[in-house]
């Protein structure tokens, strides 16, 4: 199960929108960007917050404030239908770069529009986390694959975090991908990590009690252990878990951190997706 740690620091909001379209994917509301005529594709798999760029404790509040007395009533509706566009997903600005690289990318929304809310008190982690189970995800990204295979697309990579890194690493255990890219993986196990069959890089935090260094050294040396598949594993010292996708734009470091394991997970993936 998710810790504490992976629900901390809410993702953080953002005002310029994506490069792409949301549009629907064997069934699930999804971000897509890129060029439809290339033939490598990769799809990105969020953490517990969803696929979308909204701070769940902003949305939440904000719904109860629109469906209240709080705001007059000629406010509300305004506010509500222009909040998605006006504090947009990090993942999408991620997928906009990662599609500037010359591939398709898709960010999927496996959590079906209930992303992890931490101020809700009627769905605390545990009992989210019941209907958002890994293995689920894990079997919504089949017929994604399938769908970007009917595209064209020859070569397809994915990128995990947190939450989705379990999801990544169940499909990287056969020949769904060609690629995968854990960052600062929740719920894989030594036992995962054992079976992974295609190249792969953990992109890890010092600071991060489900994915400590000490596990990802494991994961390393299991990895290294398998000459038949390429691994790279960096710890990046001084960031905690989520720190790819939840910082602050006016904090340097963060910010500094965040884009160099984004473009580690580029360069894995041009590597061995191109």
């Amino acid at each position: 199960m998710s810790s504490s740690q992976c629900c901390e620091n809410p993702p953080a909001l953002n005002s310029s929108c994506g490069l792409g379209c949301v549009e629907e994917l064997r069934g699930l509301k999804t971000y897509v960007t890129g060029s439809p005529d290339s033939k490598l594709g990769i799809i990105l798999v969020s953490d517990v917050y969803g696929f979308e760029n909204i701070d769940g404790f902003f949305e939440y509040w904000l719904k109860i404030i629109c469906m209240s007395d709080l705001l007059p009533f000629y406010y509300r509706f305004p506010i509500e239908g222009s909040i998605k566009w006006r504090f947009q997903d990090i993942y999408w600005k991620l997928a906009d770069k990662v599609a500037a690289a010359g591939f398709y990318v898709v960010v999927p929304d496996f959590l079906y529009g209930d992303p992890y809310v931490p101020d809700n008190a009627e769905k605390p982690l545990p009992i989210w986390i019941k209907s958002h189970g890994a293995d689920k995800g894990f079997e919504d990204a089949k017929p994604v694959i399938e769908a970007l295979k009917s595209k064209g697309i020859s070569a397809i990579g994915a990128a995990g975090f947190c939450w989705g890194a379990k999801v990544v690493v169940e499909l990287a255990k056969s020949d769904y991908i060609q690629a995968a890219v854990l960052l600062h993986p929740s719920l894989v196990t030594l036992d995962d990590i054992k079976e992974v069959k295609v190249p792969i890089a953990v992109l890890g935090a010092e600071i991060d009690k489900m994915s400590p260094p000490a596990l990802l050294k494991q994961f390393e040396e299991v990895l290294s252990a398998k000459s038949e598949v390429d691994c790279h594993v960096k710890i990046f010292p001084g960031v905690a878990h989520g720190w790819t996708m939840r910082y602050k734009d006016e904090d340097e470091a963060a910010v500094k951190c965040a884009k160099e394991a984004h473009q580690d997970m580029l360069d894995w993936f041009t590597k061995y997706i191109k």
